[in-house]
């Protein structure tokens, strides 16, 4: 399974059940609604971080994939050059 895919299953899930307790803590409707707004704040801000380092994560390997190419790449012109001279 996907990482990314269990990860925002895991988040979701949290989510969920803060603004589960939240909806059932005896409290004003006022102080409940700020209360899941500043949950909803926290949960995206996580959230965020873990787009940013998904995303930083997966920019690095495209850089080690592209320097392995790159080299392959480099490698295979330098035996077409030494047939080449043959």
């Amino acid at each position: 399974m996907n990482t990314g895919k269990v990860l925002l299953g895991v988040l979701a899930g949290v989510a969920a059940g803060a603004l589960a307790g939240i909806l059932f803590a005896p409290a004003k409707g006022s102080r409940t609604r700020k209360r899941i707004y500043k949950k909803g704040e926290d949960y995206a801000e996580g959230l965020n971080e873990t787009v940013s380092e998904i995303l930083e994560n997966i920019s690095h390997k495209f850089e080690q994939v592209k320097a392995e190419v790159a080299e392959f790449t480099q490698k295979g012109k330098d035996k077409v050059h030494e047939i080449e001279k043959h």
